[in-house]
């Protein structure tokens, strides 16, 4: 197993990626603390999980939350190996109409707390460990009303690079996954949450097209990015962005909708 005996963290691990996160990292021989600020669903989480899981309701954007966390994880798990950083938010920021509470509870939530998260983070962990911090391909994409969103993974991207320097005489690896059009929880959620099944097919099979390897990505696809940058695998991988976008943003053209 690739992860005997390590201890992790995963924020928003109650849901979509990190939940398969957790679920493959626990397979592999992990101890792992999972957090979410919905406790129904945290505890559903848990209990699927089973009893290498640990769950802890914590908003990673509230101080006081960070540091009830980061105690109780001190007192349950003593010290941390890998850190994955992957809670989140999405939320639209069209230019000339956008509504700054929105922008900033996004910069808020996907920058600062991952920052954050990991600031806190870093006194637990020990040296030779691993951070993982979940980016996006808007990263690169530059999609009409996601401002806000694409600013937040960019820096998570530039914020990783500068914080594998601070963390590299620890030999702490900090790198950055980047999921495509991932099947998870969120693409119900906001202005999709209505939406009736037609246009949720037309929604899938429009991404579809526009990606190389013609489908969307599976949570659990995104899980083996992750246990590869966690693990030993990746142990001369450091500061890098990982794209898992089945070809999205580097073969654009291969997309079956530009085939000729």
């Amino acid at each position: 197993m690739k992860l005997a005996g390590k201890k992790a963290l995963i924020t928003g691990g109650n849901s979509g990626i990190g939940f398969a996160t957790a679920r493959l990292f626990i397979a592999e021989g992990a101890q792992v603390a999972i957090t979410g600020r919905d406790q129904k669903t945290l505890d559903e989480a848990v209990a699927e999980l089973g009893l290498s899981a640990h769950g802890y309701r914590a908003d990673v954007t509230i101080a006081e939350d960070r540091k009830q966390l980061f105690s109780a994880l001190a007192k349950d798990f003593g010290k941390l190996d890998i850190v994955f950083a992957n809670a989140g938010i999405s939320g639209r920021t069209p230019t000339g109409a956008a509504d700054e509470a929105i922008f900033e509870n996004v910069i808020h939530t996907n920058l600062n707390g991952a920052f954050f998260t990991v600031n806190s983070a870093a006194l637990l962990l020990n040296d030779n460990g691993s951070i993982i911090f979940n980016g996006s391909v808007h990263n690169y994409l530059g999609q009409p009303g996601f401002a806000a969103y694409a600013a937040t993974k960019g820096g998570l991207v530039s914020m990783a690079r500068a914080i594998a320097a601070d963390l590299a005489p620890r030999n702490i690896r900090v790198n950055v996954v980047a999921p495509g059009a991932t099947k998870t929880p969120i693409w119900k959620r906001g202005s999709r949450a209505n939406a009736s099944t037609e246009e949720s097919a037309k929604l899938v099979d429009f991404f579809s097209s526009v990606i190389p390897l013609g489908r969307w990505g599976q949570p659990e696809e995104l899980a083996k990015a992750v246990l590869f940058l966690a693990s030993d695998d990746s142990s001369y991988i450091n500061a890098v962005e990982l794209m898992v976008d089945g070809g999205a943003t580097g073969a654009p053209f291969g997309a079956p909708i530009l085939r000729g």
